[in-house]
């Protein structure tokens, strides 16, 4: 059984750097010369702690810093994308998922600013409820390869 087209122009990418994804998903999918992210949080690779996250034994919230959880969410995506044949100058479209946009967003815009200040791609920033772990931020990107 060989390789075919239709399977070079949709690969399925995973990080051996990045957190392990939390379902049934690949990190990234490059589709021709678009590469399409997963959902990114700030989690580490091979374990289950937060940076910037602190939580009580039953794995609810006490405390977090979102400038933390910004530069590690940053830092997955890099990860990601250089795994992916891409790198951070090539995002094109991120959107961004907070789950409290009244308290997070000026640090957050803060920490974005820093890491996006030559490459701008297209950006929408969306408040949610929660996310599948205790995060309060998550990247979904779109990039060029």
């Amino acid at each position: 059984m060989g390789t075919s087209i239709n399977d070079i122009m949709n690969e399925k990418i995973n990080s051996d750097k990045a957190p392990e994804p939390v379902g049934l998903y690949p990190h990234a999918r490059k589709v021709g010369n678009l590469l399409f992210l997963s959902g990114v949080g700030p989690r580490e690779r091979g374990t289950k702690v937060i940076p910037g996250v602190t939580l009580d034994v039953d794995n609810n919230i006490l405390d977090y810093d979102i400038e933390t959880q910004c530069r590690s969410v940053f830092n997955n995506v890099k990860l990601i994308l250089e795994a992916s044949g891409s790198s951070w100058d090539k995002l094109v479209d991120v959107t961004v998922f907070l789950t409290n946009m009244k308290d997070d967003f000026a640090t957050y815009n803060r920490v974005y600013a820093e890491f996006f200040k030559d490459n701008q791609p297209c950006r929408t920033t969306v408040e949610i409820d929660s996310l599948p772990t205790p995060i309060a931020i998550e990247l979904k990107c779109i990039a060029t390869v």
